[in-house]
């Protein structure tokens, strides 16, 4: 309130002994109540919708995340097992199912690494020589050069781990005394020779020429050899993933002439579980948003979310999921191909014996349908279907984006209703105190005009007397 109208409020009834100053107070009052009231009505409604869009928003996203992770686990597949994890282990691959299981597996041989070995000198410190040397591995050759600044064993290791060839250099000491050590990649591809530039005779017992001190050989360059069904497969390293889709084999030991099986466990959940799953989570989502969105003869008894249209919209694509084509060819194509109906409320029913007639005739079908090996556009599955819903509808231009846009405009907007309102109540303040201190005035006047007569009247009274 301004200072002015400050003043004014103060003066009020000093000349009439009127309580104005109430009087004013109370009218402000009067005008602004019902106005104020109407917008925090307003504002407490909306911010029911903006919290209630906010849940049902993090309800169809943990939804779809849940049964994504559903689908993305072991439990509808099976895992890949080996009955021997001593020669053999297996783990399942991202992105598929594994088929080619059961398998025979035959480890003839593990894949190993080059290593070397020096003579043994008196310690790291000592020297090993002058000149250069060339490291040849890969088809790549790398030089390695020995100079004052580094003529010692760990010097020379230091220089060849420099070239950041894949050949690591280490310095051994026990109490013998101390000997370079080089170890390659796996494979037999990644072999590595040294040989002689323009070392000194001392330098050239750092190479692989095989001559009297040079380093000696203590592991080959090997692939790894295994039969799969009978066919032999060679890789550079121990791990092994691209013999049977989706399925990752570790070499753990040699065994050349024993069979390891690799087949898949059982699924620990079938897919009759997984619809089941699926609809009990789907009504529980949908009798939330039935709660939300119910209209009541009293709009008191409304829910916070009755007749917005992005909760609407969700509801209706959410039931359209059961004549959604999850998979672009087969005899099932949708959820009310496999007995998944829908009530009146909205919620989803089971035709158990409609599912277990399909699950009978062709398992495998329905399991394509449902949780596809690769998930498509064309052939989302259950997973791909609600990801995509709830994808739509939380977009930049989706239906609940643009509600929870409009309601959020809609607060701001309120919000600046009641500092218009404080203003306008203000200017209104200051021109009724304005009124009533001028009537104040007048009264005064009147008062003491009124004062004036009486003495007159007195007097001539007293006079006549």
């Amino acid at each position: 309130m301004s200072s002015i109208s400050s003043s004014i409020a103060n003066s009020l009834g000093v000349g009439s002994g009127i309580d104005s100053a109430q009087i004013v107070a109370d009218l402000v009052a009067a005008t602004r109540e019902p106005k104020e009231t109407a917008i925090n009505n307003r504002i407490s409604t909306n911010n029911a919708r903006i919290s209630g869009l906010a849940s049902a928003t993090s309800s169809l996203t943990a939804f779809s995340k849940a049964l994504t992770d559903l689908l993305g686990g072991t439990g509808f597949s099976g895992q890949p097992a080996s009955n021997d994890p001593t020669i053999a282990s297996v783990a399942l691959l991202p992105g598929g199912v594994p088929t080619g299981l059961p398998a025979q597996l035959e480890v003839q041989q593990l894949a190993s690494a080059q290593t070397m070995e020096s003579a043994m000198l008196a310690a790291k410190t000592t020297p090993v020589g002058l000149g250069t040397l060339t490291l040849t591995t890969g088809g790549t050759d790398y030089t390695i050069d020995i100079t004052g600044a580094n003529n010692s064993l760990e010097g020379l290791a230091a220089a060849f781990n420099a070239t950041g060839a894949d050949v690591k250099a280490s310095v051994v000491t026990d109490n013998r005394g101390a000997r370079l050590v080089l170890k390659g990649a796996t494979g037999e591809a990644s072999a590595f020779t040294i040989t002689a530039g323009t070392a000194d005779a001392d330098l050239q017992r750092f190479t692989t020429s095989g001559a009297p001190g040079a380093l000696v050989q203590r592991a080959d360059a090997r692939d790894s050899i295994i039969l799969i069904d009978g066919i032999e497969m060679r890789n550079k390293t121990n791990t092994v993933d691209t013999a049977i889709p989706y399925v990752r084999i570790d070499l753990n030991k040699a065994a050349p002439g024993t069979k390891v099986t690799l087949a898949s466990t059982e699924p620990a959940s079938t897919m009759r579980d997984l619809v089941t799953e699926f609809v009990e989570a789907y009504n529980e989502l949908r009798k939330t948003l039935n709660e939300a969105t119910a209209v009541g003869a009293d709009p008191s008894l409304s829910g916070a979310l009755a007749g917005d249209s992005g909760v609407r919209e969700m509801m209706r694509q959410l039931g359209r999921l059961t004549s959604t084509s999850l998979v672009s060819s087969g005899p099932y194509a949708t959820l009310g191909d496999i007995g998944v109906g829908t009530n009146r409320d909205g919620t989803l029913k089971i035709d158990t014996v409609r599912l277990d007639k399909v699950l009978a005739e062709n398992p495998t079908a329905v399991t394509q349908m449902l949780n596809p090996a690769v998930p498509s556009e064309t052939n989302p599955g259950l997973a791909g279907a609600v990801q995509k819903v709830s994808d739509t509808l939380l977009s930049d231009t989706g239906a609940v984006k643009s509600a929870t846009t409009k309601y959020e405009n809609l607060k701001k907007a309120y919000a600046e209703q009641l500092e218009k309102l404080d203003e306008d109540m203000e200017r209104y303040e200051t021109r009724t105190a304005a009124a009533f201190a001028a009537m104040d005035t007048q009264l005064a006047a009147l008062k003491a005009t009124q004062s004036y007569i009486d003495q007159q009247i007195k007097v001539w009274t007293n006079s006549e007397d």
